[in-house]
């Protein structure tokens, strides 16, 4: 007999649960212990604020200081020299040989709204009128100066190791709440940057990856999941298909114990069960005129977002734990600022204001955790004349709905916008925040690999507590 791991105060119980071996065979013990875990609510630390996450990711880095962050100084020193130095690792351009770039001003107007007052330039005027429903994070800072760095950070809170996304952490703690449809769905996910890998499950069974709709430079009317209509029409045909299909992969799985086998042999599973709901989930023809012209569905500038804020309630509401809506990689505005920033804001406000306003509407906002984020800001400083370079050193990101105090700032950059100065946060600490809001504690949700105990925030990371509700 097996000898088995021994529960100590030291390891929580889902730990304890995935690492006893007591002659089961690994991998049919891990699906035993999960369903034992699941049943008996140890997923949970605590009682969860959200049931669910939609993540609105804003790819390419938006400019705090012309969103949400407004700096009165870079009108008065425009031109000038910022009075410190800038980070490293940045566009020579824009220094002179001591490390001094020169400030640029924001070109847009900042106004404060609703009761909170909360700062937001008319970059963002259907987000502007959901002022008291934000909670901003202005000091958040991260790791990586380029894209990829970046991008990998706030989706798998590593910048350069393949881990898994942070949807992916989220299915394996907490299960999926519909059985037909799986936990992560990823809508038109970022193609660059680390491609699948930003919903990806790496080292966790290869069933708590995304579903993906599409990617990002897809049309989002053609966006849909690969597959889910059957060759064969006849069900029947198609179940004695998988049958045979399972005996095959469980005569495999018997020989090469090889746990990503198993993700595969669930795939199938799940694929028969999507079958019969996610297409009619996909389809949106049946919501009414009113409702798309709330996505801002009815003008072509804001159609493709809003379509896909669109399908992120639809999922949410049909019980999905973690859906992730992606921009394509357009923020990125070295030069040319304003004419990029004003389409791209354009393109995702009102679709933004929409979803805000459904969840509302539908009762699903109090029990939602809406959180809109960049993998870094921009820099104060010029470049090429007109443009921003990347600036991991201070930016913003704002939260929304369930486990959150509304119409709340928290933080601050300097007086430039340039670096995280007061309560910084870090992106562990946001990741560490979102798994809190969910009712799982950070520290506890670990999955053994390679001989050691891995989590979303590896050894770091802290809930800010000041922003919840």
């Amino acid at each position: 007999m097996k000898q088995c791991h021994q529960f100590t105060a030291s390891h929580d119980r889902r730990h304890w649960l995935q690492t006893t071996a007591c002659g089961f065979g690994a991998l049919a013990f891990q699906a035993f212990a999960h369903r034992i875990a699941r049943a008996a609510g140890s997923g949970l630390d605590h009682k969860p604020q959200a049931n669910r996450v939609i993540f609105l990711f804003m790819h390419g880095g938006v400019s705090q200081v012309d969103s949400f962050d407004p700096k009165p100084a870079l009108s008065e020193y425009n031109g000038k020299k910022l009075p410190f130095k800038g980070i490293e690792n940045l566009d020579v351009s824009l220094k002179d040989k001591a490390g001094y770039g020169k400030l640029l001003d924001t070109t847009w107007k900042f106004q404060q709204y609703g009761e909170s007052g909360a700062w937001v330039s008319e970059l963002w005027p259907h987000l502007a009128k959901h002022a008291d429903d934000l909670c901003f994070i202005k000091s958040m800072h991260t790791k990586g100066t380029s894209h990829g760095q970046a991008v990998s950070m706030i989706h798998t809170g590593n910048d350069n190791l393949l881990r898994p996304s942070v949807g992916a952490w989220v299915s394996y703690g907490l299960g999926a709440e519909n059985e037909n449809l799986p936990a992560f769905i990823s809508i038109t996910p970022p193609a660059g940057h680390g491609g699948t890998r930003n919903y990806g499950s790496a080292f966790l069974p290869a069933h708590h990856q995304a579903t993906a709709l599409g990617h990002s430079s897809s049309k989002t009317e053609d966006a849909t999941i690969d597959y889910l209509q059957p060759a064969d029409a006849h069900s029947a045909h198609q179940h004695r298909q998988l049958e045979m299909l399972n005996e095959i992969n469980k005569k495999h799985f018997g020989k090469s114990r090889d746990p990503q086998l198993d993700g595969v042999i669930r795939s199938y599973e799940l694929a028969a069960r999507m079958q019969g709901v996610a297409p009619e989930l996909i389809d949106i023809s049946k919501e009414s005129k009113d409702t798309r012209e709330l996505y801002g569905m009815d003008r072509k500038e804001t159609s493709s977002f809003g379509h896909r804020c669109l399908l992120a309630r639809r999922f949410c509401e049909a019980g999905v734990r973690y859906i992730q809506v992606s921009t394509p990689y357009v923020w990125d505005q070295h030069n040319n600022l304003v004419k990029g920033h004003t389409k791209n804001a354009l393109s995702v406000d009102k679709p933004i204001s929409g979803l805000l306003e459904d969840l509302k509407q539908r009762g699903m906002f109090d029990d939602t955790l809406v959180v809109w984020g960049t993998e870094f800001g921009r820099t104060p400083v010029a470049q090429n004349k007109n443009g921003r370079d990347h600036n991991p050193a201070g930016f913003t990101v704002w939260l929304s709905g369930a486990g959150v105090k509304a119409g709340f700032s928290h933080g601050s950059t300097d007086e430039f916008g340039y670096f995280a100065q007061d309560d910084k946060v870090h992106m562990h600490d946001l990741h560490a925040t979102i798994l809190h809001i969910l009712g799982i504690d950070h520290k506890k949700l670990t999955y053994r690999y390679a001989g050691r105990d891995f989590r979303l925030t590896d050894v770091y990371g802290e809930v800010v507590r000041d922003i919840l509700a």
